[in-house]
């Protein structure tokens, strides 16, 4: 990643900081991701040579934009699915201010309906950091849609992981991923699919 485009995340993300601090409703925050999550997803999307890459929860584009640079690196692309169109609208403006745009598709989608409709093992790495308390309700498609070999990465596993603990039991159950919770940022839940079966 260039220095121009890490000071404008830098940036970005103190923003959203200041931004979050004066919203009382917190559907109406950013909630971005913590720094050091988000460089380490860049380091695994770059690692595994991610091409085909699917975000839950666009927000501003801060993890979006992250996500792009490291799309770029592998010759791959992102999609990146959340509910709020007018969030997307600033996620875009960021992603052209950077010259990131071309790595990525912005869907202005309902998640459950996203996820149910995607073709099986169509992705390499998924990345989700949406309503926490809804990730079970659409299972098993998350786990469906990555490829064997393919990452499942989950934001907030230490912080909110009472609100995931019905996801995470169900991952913990299946034969299909080995898991593990990183503590850097506010949790990393990560996961490996090994297999379809």
């Amino acid at each position: 990643m260039d220095e121009r485009l890490r000071d404008y995340l830098d940036r970005l993300h103190a923003d959203g900081v200041v931004f979050d601090e004066r919203q009382p409703d917190r559907r109406s925050r950013r909630r971005n991701l913590e720094p050091d999550s988000a460089n380490l997803l860049w380091i695994l999307s770059v690692a595994m040579g991610a091409r085909v890459i699917l975000e839950i929860g666009t927000s501003n584009g801060y993890s979006t934009m992250w996500l792009a640079d490291a799309a770029r690196q592998t010759g791959g692309r992102v999609t990146s699915v959340d509910i709020d169109g007018a969030g997307q609208s600033e996620a875009r403006r960021h992603l052209m201010a950077n010259g990131l745009e071309s790595q990525v598709s912005l869907v202005a989608s309902d998640a459950a309906e996203y996820l149910t409709a995607a073709t099986s093992s169509a992705f390499d790495l998924l990345f989700i950091d949406s309503e926490r308390t809804e990730y079970s309700t659409w299972w098993p498609h998350p786990l469906r849609i990555v490829r064997p070999g393919g990452l499942l990465v989950v934001d907030n596993a230490i912080s909110h992981a009472s609100e995931l603990g019905t996801f995470i039991e169900l991952l913990t159950r299946s034969d299909q991923v080995v898991c593990q919770i990183v503590q850097i940022g506010k949790g990393e839940l990560i996961c490996c699919k090994t297999s379809d079966s």
